[in-house]
Protein backbone atom coordinates (compact mmCIF):
# COMPACT_ATOMS: atom_id res chain seq x y z
CA UNK A 1 0.00 0.00 0.00
CA UNK A 2 1.25 3.56 -1.00
CA UNK A 3 1.63 6.55 1.46
CA UNK A 4 -1.21 9.10 0.67
CA UNK A 5 0.78 11.93 1.30
CA UNK A 6 2.82 10.35 -2.03
CA UNK A 7 -0.46 9.69 -3.66
CA UNK A 8 -1.70 13.08 -3.25
CA UNK A 9 1.91 15.09 -4.19
CA UNK A 10 2.72 12.64 -6.83
CA UNK A 11 -0.61 11.24 -8.61
CA UNK A 12 0.94 11.76 -12.15
CA UNK A 13 3.52 9.33 -10.73
CA UNK A 14 0.82 7.23 -9.36
CA UNK A 15 -1.14 6.75 -12.71
CA UNK A 16 1.77 6.81 -15.08
CA UNK A 17 2.89 3.74 -12.58
CA UNK A 18 -0.69 2.29 -13.32
CA UNK A 19 -0.40 1.94 -16.72
CA UNK A 20 3.19 0.41 -16.97
CA UNK A 21 1.02 -2.66 -14.95
CA UNK A 22 -1.63 -1.80 -17.81
CA UNK A 23 -4.20 -1.88 -15.28
CA UNK A 24 -5.84 0.86 -16.44
CA UNK A 25 -9.05 0.41 -15.02
CA UNK A 26 -7.70 1.72 -11.98
CA UNK A 27 -6.61 5.09 -12.42
CA UNK A 28 -10.13 6.29 -11.45
CA UNK A 29 -8.93 5.29 -7.96
CA UNK A 30 -6.29 7.75 -8.17
CA UNK A 31 -8.79 11.13 -7.94
CA UNK A 32 -11.00 8.97 -5.99
CA UNK A 33 -8.87 8.37 -2.95
CA UNK A 34 -7.61 11.76 -3.41
CA UNK A 35 -10.76 13.49 -2.89
CA UNK A 36 -11.82 10.93 -0.11
CA UNK A 37 -8.48 12.21 1.94
CA UNK A 38 -9.23 15.56 1.41
CA UNK A 39 -12.72 14.77 2.80
CA UNK A 40 -10.78 13.03 5.48
CA UNK A 41 -8.66 15.91 6.18
CA UNK A 42 -11.32 18.65 6.17
CA UNK A 43 -13.49 16.48 8.98
CA UNK A 44 -10.32 15.91 10.85
CA UNK A 45 -10.23 20.15 10.59
CA UNK A 46 -13.94 20.97 11.86
CA UNK A 47 -13.32 18.02 14.53
CA UNK A 48 -10.45 20.19 15.57
CA UNK A 49 -11.98 23.63 15.58
CA UNK A 50 -14.86 21.88 17.37
CA UNK A 51 -12.68 20.24 20.21
CA UNK A 52 -10.85 23.68 20.84
CA UNK A 53 -14.26 25.56 21.22
CA UNK A 54 -15.32 22.75 23.57
CA UNK A 55 -11.86 23.31 25.57
CA UNK A 56 -12.81 27.13 25.74
CA UNK A 57 -16.45 26.65 26.95
CA UNK A 58 -15.50 24.40 29.67
CA UNK A 59 -12.95 26.70 30.92
CA UNK A 60 -15.61 29.68 30.43
CA UNK A 61 -17.86 27.26 32.61
CA UNK A 62 -15.86 27.56 35.27
CA UNK A 63 -15.50 31.40 35.58
CA UNK A 64 -19.41 31.70 34.90
CA UNK A 65 -20.05 29.46 37.82
CA UNK A 66 -17.95 31.04 40.02
CA UNK A 67 -19.73 34.65 39.34
CA UNK A 68 -23.24 32.60 39.63
CA UNK A 69 -24.05 33.24 35.81
CA UNK A 70 -26.31 30.70 35.74
CA UNK A 71 -28.51 31.45 32.70
CA UNK A 72 -25.30 31.78 30.59
CA UNK A 73 -23.67 28.42 31.96
CA UNK A 74 -26.87 26.86 30.58
CA UNK A 75 -26.90 28.36 27.20
CA UNK A 76 -23.09 26.92 27.38
CA UNK A 77 -23.61 24.10 28.38
CA UNK A 78 -26.65 23.44 25.07
CA UNK A 79 -23.78 24.61 22.99
CA UNK A 80 -21.18 21.63 24.71
CA UNK A 81 -23.44 19.14 24.08
CA UNK A 82 -23.98 20.41 20.14
CA UNK A 83 -20.36 20.49 19.84
CA UNK A 84 -20.48 16.78 21.33
CA UNK A 85 -23.25 15.57 18.70
CA UNK A 86 -21.67 16.99 16.15
CA UNK A 87 -18.09 15.82 17.02
CA UNK A 88 -19.79 12.21 17.05
CA UNK A 89 -21.58 12.87 13.62
CA UNK A 90 -17.65 13.32 12.15
CA UNK A 91 -16.23 10.88 13.64
CA UNK A 92 -18.69 8.27 12.44
CA UNK A 93 -18.41 9.68 9.13
CA UNK A 94 -14.64 9.99 9.03
CA UNK A 95 -14.66 6.02 10.05
CA UNK A 96 -16.41 5.45 7.11
CA UNK A 97 -14.99 7.76 4.96
CA UNK A 98 -11.00 5.73 6.23
CA UNK A 99 -12.36 2.66 5.58
CA UNK A 100 -13.46 3.54 1.94
CA UNK A 101 -9.97 5.09 1.53
CA UNK A 102 -8.40 1.59 2.97
CA UNK A 103 -10.38 -0.53 0.71
CA UNK A 104 -9.37 1.73 -3.12
CA UNK A 105 -5.30 2.25 -1.23
CA UNK A 106 -4.92 -1.34 -0.85
CA UNK A 107 -5.91 -1.76 -4.50
CA UNK A 108 -3.35 0.83 -5.99
CA UNK A 109 -0.23 -1.16 -7.20
CA UNK A 110 2.77 -0.39 -5.76
CA UNK A 111 5.55 1.32 -7.41
CA UNK A 112 7.79 -0.57 -9.64
CA UNK A 113 11.55 -0.05 -9.97
CA UNK A 114 12.72 1.55 -12.70
CA UNK A 115 14.56 -1.48 -13.99
CA UNK A 116 12.13 -3.52 -14.26
CA UNK A 117 10.84 -4.24 -18.18
CA UNK A 118 7.31 -2.95 -19.26
CA UNK A 119 5.21 -6.10 -20.30
CA UNK A 120 1.39 -6.76 -20.51
CA UNK A 121 1.70 -10.57 -19.21
CA UNK A 122 4.42 -13.23 -18.44
CA UNK A 123 5.04 -13.69 -22.56
CA UNK A 124 6.58 -10.79 -22.33
CA UNK A 125 9.46 -11.49 -19.02
CA UNK A 126 12.72 -11.57 -19.66
CA UNK A 127 15.52 -14.23 -19.28
CA UNK A 128 18.68 -12.53 -17.58
CA UNK A 129 20.93 -15.35 -17.19
CA UNK A 130 21.36 -19.30 -17.30
CA UNK A 131 23.43 -21.13 -14.77
CA UNK A 132 24.42 -24.90 -16.22
CA UNK A 133 24.53 -26.49 -19.38
CA UNK A 134 21.21 -28.37 -20.26
CA UNK A 135 22.19 -31.77 -21.18
CA UNK A 136 19.92 -33.88 -24.04
CA UNK A 137 19.51 -37.34 -22.75
CA UNK A 138 20.34 -40.40 -25.44
CA UNK A 139 16.38 -41.62 -24.87
CA UNK A 140 13.21 -40.41 -24.31
CA UNK A 141 12.51 -38.87 -21.13
CA UNK A 142 8.64 -40.19 -19.40
CA UNK A 143 6.91 -38.07 -18.24
CA UNK A 144 7.82 -37.45 -14.60
CA UNK A 145 4.60 -39.38 -13.11
CA UNK A 146 5.51 -42.73 -15.24
CA UNK A 147 8.88 -42.12 -13.79
CA UNK A 148 8.08 -42.08 -9.88
CA UNK A 149 5.30 -45.06 -10.46
CA UNK A 150 8.22 -46.87 -11.59
CA UNK A 151 10.63 -46.08 -8.32
CA UNK A 152 7.19 -46.91 -6.77
CA UNK A 153 7.54 -43.95 -5.29
CA UNK A 154 3.55 -42.38 -5.99
CA UNK A 155 0.19 -42.96 -5.81
CA UNK A 156 -2.29 -40.41 -7.58
CA UNK A 157 -4.70 -42.52 -7.62
CA UNK A 158 -5.29 -43.31 -4.09
CA UNK A 159 -4.77 -39.78 -3.54
CA UNK A 160 -7.81 -38.94 -5.53
CA UNK A 161 -10.31 -41.28 -3.23
CA UNK A 162 -8.96 -39.62 -0.43
CA UNK A 163 -9.04 -35.92 -1.02
CA UNK A 164 -9.39 -35.76 -5.14
CA UNK A 165 -8.15 -34.13 -7.85
CA UNK A 166 -4.40 -31.91 -6.70
CA UNK A 167 -3.17 -33.97 -4.18
CA UNK A 168 -0.61 -37.43 -4.17
CA UNK A 169 0.55 -39.89 -1.56
CA UNK A 170 4.78 -40.12 -2.09
CA UNK A 171 5.88 -43.27 -0.95
CA UNK A 172 9.48 -45.22 -0.12
CA UNK A 173 12.30 -43.65 -1.57
CA UNK A 174 10.70 -40.71 -3.37
CA UNK A 175 9.10 -39.50 -0.16
CA UNK A 176 12.52 -39.82 1.55
CA UNK A 177 14.27 -37.71 -1.37
CA UNK A 178 11.64 -35.73 -0.94
CA UNK A 179 12.37 -34.97 2.94
CA UNK A 180 16.09 -35.20 1.94
CA UNK A 181 15.99 -32.34 -0.66
CA UNK A 182 14.20 -29.69 2.16
CA UNK A 183 16.54 -30.75 5.01
CA UNK A 184 19.46 -30.17 2.68
CA UNK A 185 17.79 -26.65 1.70
CA UNK A 186 17.47 -25.70 5.63
CA UNK A 187 21.26 -26.77 6.39
CA UNK A 188 22.01 -25.03 3.22
CA UNK A 189 20.16 -21.40 4.05
CA UNK A 190 21.79 -21.84 8.13
CA UNK A 191 25.19 -22.20 6.50
CA UNK A 192 24.43 -19.19 4.60
CA UNK A 193 23.62 -17.23 8.11
CA UNK A 194 19.35 -17.43 8.54
CA UNK A 195 17.90 -18.29 11.37
CA UNK A 196 15.40 -21.37 10.79
CA UNK A 197 11.82 -21.13 12.01
CA UNK A 198 8.95 -23.17 11.60
CA UNK A 199 5.53 -20.34 11.63
CA UNK A 200 1.88 -21.38 12.14
CA UNK A 201 0.34 -23.11 9.40
CA UNK A 202 -2.57 -21.01 9.90
CA UNK A 203 -3.51 -16.89 10.31
CA UNK A 204 -5.91 -14.12 10.65
CA UNK A 205 -7.24 -12.47 7.91
CA UNK A 206 -5.92 -9.08 8.82
CA UNK A 207 -2.67 -10.94 8.17
CA UNK A 208 -3.76 -12.11 4.88
CA UNK A 209 -4.75 -8.84 3.57
CA UNK A 210 -0.86 -7.15 5.04
CA UNK A 211 1.37 -9.43 3.01
CA UNK A 212 -0.57 -9.84 0.02
CA UNK A 213 -3.12 -8.49 -2.50
CA UNK A 214 -6.88 -9.08 -2.89
CA UNK A 215 -6.81 -10.87 -6.34
CA UNK A 216 -4.08 -13.12 -4.89
CA UNK A 217 -6.21 -14.04 -1.99
CA UNK A 218 -9.24 -15.03 -3.89
CA UNK A 219 -7.07 -17.36 -6.35
CA UNK A 220 -4.97 -18.99 -3.37
CA UNK A 221 -6.33 -18.75 -0.14
CA UNK A 222 -8.47 -21.41 1.51
CA UNK A 223 -10.65 -20.39 4.21
CA UNK A 224 -11.46 -21.99 7.88
CA UNK A 225 -15.31 -22.12 7.67
CA UNK A 226 -16.37 -20.41 10.85
CA UNK A 227 -13.07 -18.85 11.75
CA UNK A 228 -10.93 -15.75 10.76
CA UNK A 229 -8.29 -18.43 9.50
CA UNK A 230 -6.52 -18.94 6.41
CA UNK A 231 -4.64 -21.55 5.70
CA UNK A 232 -1.26 -20.34 4.21
CA UNK A 233 -0.18 -20.35 0.95
CA UNK A 234 3.57 -20.10 1.76
CA UNK A 235 5.52 -19.48 5.24
CA UNK A 236 6.43 -15.91 3.88
CA UNK A 237 2.45 -15.24 5.10
CA UNK A 238 3.08 -16.06 8.69
CA UNK A 239 6.41 -14.67 8.86
CA UNK A 240 5.82 -11.59 7.72
CA UNK A 241 2.80 -11.48 9.79
CA UNK A 242 5.15 -12.24 12.99
CA UNK A 243 6.45 -8.85 13.38
CA UNK A 244 2.65 -6.87 13.08
CA UNK A 245 2.52 -4.07 14.99
CA UNK A 246 6.39 -4.24 16.23
CA UNK A 247 8.99 -1.62 16.01
CA UNK A 248 12.83 -2.77 14.83
CA UNK A 249 15.39 -1.52 16.45
CA UNK A 250 17.74 -0.89 13.15
CA UNK A 251 20.81 -2.27 15.06
CA UNK A 252 18.75 -5.62 14.70
CA UNK A 253 18.55 -5.21 10.98
CA UNK A 254 18.97 -7.20 8.77
CA UNK A 255 16.60 -10.07 10.15
CA UNK A 256 17.16 -13.40 7.83
CA UNK A 257 15.22 -16.13 8.17
CA UNK A 258 14.23 -19.20 6.38
CA UNK A 259 11.04 -21.14 7.56
CA UNK A 260 9.67 -24.89 6.56
CA UNK A 261 5.75 -24.94 6.49
CA UNK A 262 3.26 -27.02 3.94
CA UNK A 263 1.32 -24.93 1.68
CA UNK A 264 -2.07 -25.06 0.54
CA UNK A 265 -3.09 -22.92 -2.79
CA UNK A 266 -6.52 -23.53 -4.57
CA UNK A 267 -4.49 -23.42 -7.68
CA UNK A 268 -7.59 -21.56 -9.67
CA UNK A 269 -7.30 -21.61 -13.14
CA UNK A 270 -4.97 -23.81 -13.39
CA UNK A 271 -4.88 -25.74 -16.67
CA UNK A 272 -2.70 -27.72 -19.49
CA UNK A 273 -0.76 -30.75 -19.96
CA UNK A 274 1.72 -29.60 -17.30
CA UNK A 275 -1.04 -29.37 -14.72
CA UNK A 276 -1.17 -32.95 -14.40
CA UNK A 277 0.46 -35.39 -11.91
CA UNK A 278 2.28 -33.10 -9.29
CA UNK A 279 3.24 -30.18 -11.12
CA UNK A 280 0.39 -27.49 -9.94
CA UNK A 281 -1.14 -28.91 -6.74
CA UNK A 282 -3.39 -28.02 -3.91
CA UNK A 283 -0.45 -28.91 -1.02
CA UNK A 284 2.98 -28.94 -1.05
CA UNK A 285 5.51 -28.02 1.37
CA UNK A 286 8.47 -25.37 0.88
CA UNK A 287 11.89 -24.19 2.48
CA UNK A 288 11.44 -20.33 2.03
CA UNK A 289 13.53 -17.51 2.86
CA UNK A 290 12.64 -13.89 4.74
CA UNK A 291 14.42 -10.77 5.05
CA UNK A 292 13.32 -7.58 6.98
CA UNK A 293 15.97 -4.76 6.42
CA UNK A 294 16.79 -0.78 5.79
CA UNK A 295 15.06 0.31 2.86
CA UNK A 296 18.53 0.86 0.96
CA UNK A 297 19.68 -2.55 1.71
CA UNK A 298 16.20 -3.88 0.18
CA UNK A 299 17.96 -4.53 -3.69
CA UNK A 300 21.13 -5.70 -2.24
CA UNK A 301 19.44 -8.60 -0.69
CA UNK A 302 17.31 -9.05 -3.30
CA UNK A 303 20.14 -10.44 -5.48
CA UNK A 304 21.23 -12.38 -2.83
CA UNK A 305 18.14 -14.20 -1.93
CA UNK A 306 17.69 -15.32 -6.34
CA UNK A 307 21.45 -15.97 -6.10
CA UNK A 308 21.46 -18.71 -2.76
CA UNK A 309 18.75 -20.76 -5.08
CA UNK A 310 20.62 -20.43 -8.03
CA UNK A 311 23.57 -21.56 -6.31
CA UNK A 312 21.56 -24.41 -4.33
CA UNK A 313 20.24 -26.07 -7.83
CA UNK A 314 23.48 -26.01 -9.23
CA UNK A 315 25.00 -28.19 -6.31
CA UNK A 316 22.22 -30.49 -7.15
CA UNK A 317 23.46 -30.75 -10.62
CA UNK A 318 20.28 -29.11 -11.98
CA UNK A 319 20.77 -26.14 -15.13
CA UNK A 320 18.94 -23.05 -14.00
CA UNK A 321 18.13 -19.57 -15.10
CA UNK A 322 16.81 -16.62 -14.00
CA UNK A 323 14.01 -14.49 -15.30
CA UNK A 324 12.66 -11.16 -14.89
CA UNK A 325 9.21 -10.63 -14.13
CA UNK A 326 7.64 -7.35 -16.78
CA UNK A 327 5.24 -4.95 -15.21
CA UNK A 328 2.28 -6.62 -16.40
CA UNK A 329 3.42 -10.07 -14.29
CA UNK A 330 4.08 -8.35 -11.08
CA UNK A 331 1.79 -8.58 -7.80
CA UNK A 332 0.33 -5.17 -7.10
CA UNK A 333 2.69 -5.07 -3.59
CA UNK A 334 6.31 -5.98 -5.63
CA UNK A 335 8.70 -3.56 -6.58
CA UNK A 336 10.57 -6.27 -8.44
CA UNK A 337 10.84 -9.78 -9.14
CA UNK A 338 12.64 -12.65 -10.59
CA UNK A 339 11.80 -16.17 -11.06
CA UNK A 340 14.08 -18.94 -11.02
CA UNK A 341 13.38 -21.97 -13.63
CA UNK A 342 14.59 -25.31 -13.97
CA UNK A 343 16.00 -27.06 -17.12
CA UNK A 344 12.97 -30.32 -18.01
CA UNK A 345 15.37 -33.03 -20.47
CA UNK A 346 11.40 -33.90 -21.31
CA UNK A 347 9.73 -30.41 -22.00
CA UNK A 348 13.32 -29.10 -23.52
CA UNK A 349 12.45 -26.35 -21.97
CA UNK A 350 12.71 -24.32 -18.35
CA UNK A 351 10.13 -24.23 -15.86
CA UNK A 352 9.20 -21.81 -12.63
CA UNK A 353 10.76 -23.53 -9.66
CA UNK A 354 10.61 -20.25 -7.10
CA UNK A 355 10.60 -16.94 -6.90
CA UNK A 356 12.41 -13.89 -5.54
CA UNK A 357 10.47 -10.64 -4.21
CA UNK A 358 11.17 -7.28 -3.49
CA UNK A 359 8.28 -5.47 -2.02
CA UNK A 360 9.48 -2.18 -0.66
CA UNK A 361 7.26 -1.70 2.09
CA UNK A 362 4.23 -2.36 0.85
CA UNK A 363 3.59 -5.50 3.59
CA UNK A 364 5.56 -3.51 6.42
CA UNK A 365 2.81 -0.61 5.82
CA UNK A 366 0.00 -2.66 5.98
CA UNK A 367 1.08 -4.56 8.94
CA UNK A 368 2.81 -1.66 10.27
CA UNK A 369 6.10 -3.31 10.75
CA UNK A 370 8.40 -0.17 11.10
CA UNK A 371 12.29 0.53 12.26
CA UNK A 372 13.43 2.60 15.34
CA UNK A 373 16.01 5.04 13.51
CA UNK A 374 18.15 7.66 15.22
CA UNK A 375 15.89 10.30 13.91
CA UNK A 376 12.19 8.75 13.91
CA UNK A 377 10.29 5.33 13.12
CA UNK A 378 10.12 4.63 9.45
CA UNK A 379 9.01 1.31 7.36
CA UNK A 380 10.78 -1.42 7.21
CA UNK A 381 11.72 -3.52 3.37
CA UNK A 382 10.38 -6.99 3.28
CA UNK A 383 11.47 -9.61 0.61
CA UNK A 384 11.12 -13.26 0.11
CA UNK A 385 12.48 -16.24 -2.16
CA UNK A 386 11.46 -19.60 -2.82
CA UNK A 387 14.66 -21.86 -1.53
CA UNK A 388 13.40 -25.02 -2.89
CA UNK A 389 9.55 -26.14 -3.48
CA UNK A 390 9.31 -30.13 -3.28
CA UNK A 391 7.22 -31.57 -5.23
CA UNK A 392 7.73 -29.42 -7.87
CA UNK A 393 11.53 -29.44 -7.84
CA UNK A 394 11.27 -33.10 -7.95
CA UNK A 395 10.38 -32.98 -11.20
CA UNK A 396 13.57 -31.35 -12.46
CA UNK A 397 15.34 -33.70 -9.98
CA UNK A 398 14.12 -36.93 -11.60
CA UNK A 399 14.26 -35.39 -15.43
CA UNK A 400 17.78 -34.29 -14.89
CA UNK A 401 19.41 -37.14 -12.81
CA UNK A 402 17.44 -39.83 -14.82
CA UNK A 403 19.36 -43.11 -16.34
CA UNK A 404 17.89 -45.10 -19.37
CA UNK A 405 17.14 -48.04 -16.91
CA UNK A 406 14.75 -46.02 -15.33
CA UNK A 407 16.68 -45.31 -12.12
CA UNK A 408 17.71 -42.19 -10.81
CA UNK A 409 21.29 -40.99 -9.57
CA UNK A 410 21.73 -38.77 -6.57
CA UNK A 411 24.06 -36.16 -6.46
CA UNK A 412 26.94 -36.36 -4.16
CA UNK A 413 25.58 -33.84 -1.50
CA UNK A 414 22.41 -35.48 -0.78
CA UNK A 415 23.40 -38.60 -0.32
CA UNK A 416 23.98 -37.89 3.57
CA UNK A 417 20.37 -37.01 3.97
CA UNK A 418 19.75 -40.38 1.99
CA UNK A 419 21.83 -42.86 3.85
CA UNK A 420 24.70 -42.58 1.60
CA UNK A 421 22.82 -43.65 -1.14
CA UNK A 422 23.87 -42.89 -4.37
CA UNK A 423 20.93 -44.22 -6.84
CA UNK A 424 17.41 -45.10 -6.54
CA UNK A 425 16.77 -47.95 -8.24
CA UNK A 426 13.45 -49.20 -10.27
CA UNK A 427 10.98 -51.10 -8.26
CA UNK A 428 8.62 -51.77 -11.21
Amino acid sequence: MLDIKFVREHPDIVKENIKKKFEDHKLPLVDEVIDLDKKIRDLKNNGGDLRAERNSLSTKIGSLMREKKLAEVEEIKKRVVEINNQLVDIEKEEGVLTEELTKKMMVIPNIIDKSVPIGKDDSENVELQKFGEPKEKPFEVPYHVDILEKLDGIDLESARKVAGNGFYYLTGDIARLHSAVLTYARDFMINKGFTYVIPPFMIHGNVVNGVMSFDEMDQMMYKIEGEDLYLIGTSEHSMIGRFIDTIIDKNKLPLTLTSYSPCFRKEKGAHGIEERGIYRIHQFEKQEMIVICEPEDSMEWFNKLWSYTVELFRSLDIPVRTIECCSGDLADLKVKSIDVEAWSPRQKKYFEVGSCSNLGDAQARRLKIRVKGDKGNYFAHTLNNTVIAPPRMLIAFVENHLNEDGSVNIPEVLRPYMGGKSKIEVKK
